[in-house]
């Protein structure tokens, strides 16, 4: 399996905030076709990274070293995913519709945005948090703040992507399959589900074996959610 699994030995702290993370982002960015879905949420999730990076430099975050740990922690998974994708591995589950559907014609723009979403938050944050806690030394409860400010950002982004990606003048929208497929998720429930998650896969930390059976389990789950944001609808 390509990504890093809970019991994985941490790494050093970054040291130079975030440069890393939105130099892969950016070099992604410039090389995959618009259209791609891969792409769309690459443009996504560079925005994201972009205005946590800002907010870190305006004093935003009261620790800043969680916050950046978190948040490369949390690319990392992404980006590991990509790799594996390029290189013919296959990536984790919850990925997995994206990258099999990301040229597809009759998935929207829309779709493969949140079908990322889905699975980033709804898998790699949970880990995320994990591997944080790991190379700060501290309890999930410690970066709560930090989660909940990524949450909340994440959350208004959400918001701007629906209204710049969902196709149609508003008053056609409710006829629009689209519409309804997307009713069925929500970013909010998501990040809920995955704070949980995050806890109880720091509370199994010294049960592998739980841990791993948990990992895996909710890989699948999430997969799952993003097939499903993924169905091919008529134009």
């Amino acid at each position: 399996m390509p990504h890093l699994e809970p019991s994985a030995p941490p790494r050093d702290p970054p040291g130079v905030p975030l440069d890393g993370v939105l130099r892969r982002l950016r070099t992604l960015d410039a090389a995959l076709p618009p259209r791609d879905g891969v792409a769309v949420f690459n443009r996504v999730y560079l925005t994201v990274t972009e205005e946590v990076g800002r907010r870190i430099g305006a004093g935003r975050f009261p620790d800043a070293r969680a916050a950046i740990t978190l948040d490369v922690r949390f690319a990392e998974r992404y980006l590991a995913a990509v790799d594996a994708a390029a290189s013919d591995r296959r990536p984790p589950a919850c990925w997995r519709p994206l990258f099999q559907f990301r040229r597809h014609p009759g998935v929207r723009p829309l779709q493969f945005a949140l079908a990322g979403i889905n699975a980033h938050i709804g898998h790699d944050l949970a880990l995320a948090v994990v591997d944080a806690c790991r190379t700060l030394g501290c309890e999930p409860a410690d970066l709560e703040d930090e989660f909940d400010r990524v949450g909340d950002l994440l959350v208004t982004l959400e918001e701007r992507i629906r209204e710049d990606l969902m196709p149609g003048p508003d008053l056609l929208q409710i006829a629009d399959p689209l519409t309804h497929l997307l009713g069925s998720w929500s970013l909010e429930r998501a990040r809920d589900a995955t704070w949980s998650a995050a806890r109880a896969l720091w509370a199994l930390r010294g049960l592998p074996d739980l841990a791993e059976e948990f990992t895996t389990r909710l890989d699948a789950a999430v997969g799952l959610a993003g097939r499903m944001l993924l169905t091919p609808l008529p134009g």
